[in-house]
């Protein structure tokens, strides 16, 4: 069992930065790829970025790309998103969650966090 605890959301103004911070509670966090979702006001739940269990791999939804970064601290069980230049869309709650495969899919992951939110002001 992974239990995942987000922190790190508020409110920001655009062209803003953000960093989310996922901490997972067991060491088998380790074997496991770990990615970031979010779900707007009225959308579906959709995929923003991916990192793989080496710590190296990673996938970003075109619509962050070249603005967020992934990245995995083993030592400390945890997962960080960096939000750089962020727009109003990008507005949402935004989740980590695990999954024993590489994919993007979120029906895939088995285990997920609570969600903080983001809001970013025009």
């Amino acid at each position: 069992q992974v239990q995942l605890v987000e922190s790190g959301g508020g409110l920001v103004q655009a062209g803003g930065s953000l960093r989310l911070s996922c901490a997972a509670s067991a060491p088998t966090f380790r074997n496991y790829h770990m990615g970031w979702f979010r779900q707007g006001p009225g959308k579906e739940r959709e995929f923003v970025a991916v990192i793989h269990s080496n710590h190296i791999t990673t996938s970003y939804a075109d619509s962050v790309k070249g603005r967020f970064t992934i990245s995995r601290d083993g030592a400390k069980n945890t997962v960080l998103l960096q939000m750089n230049s962020l727009k109003p869309e990008d507005t949402a709650v935004y989740y980590c969650a695990a999954a024993p495969y590489w994919t993007t899919v979120p029906s895939a992951y088995n285990y997920w966090g609570q969600g903080t939110q983001v809001t970013v002001s025009s």
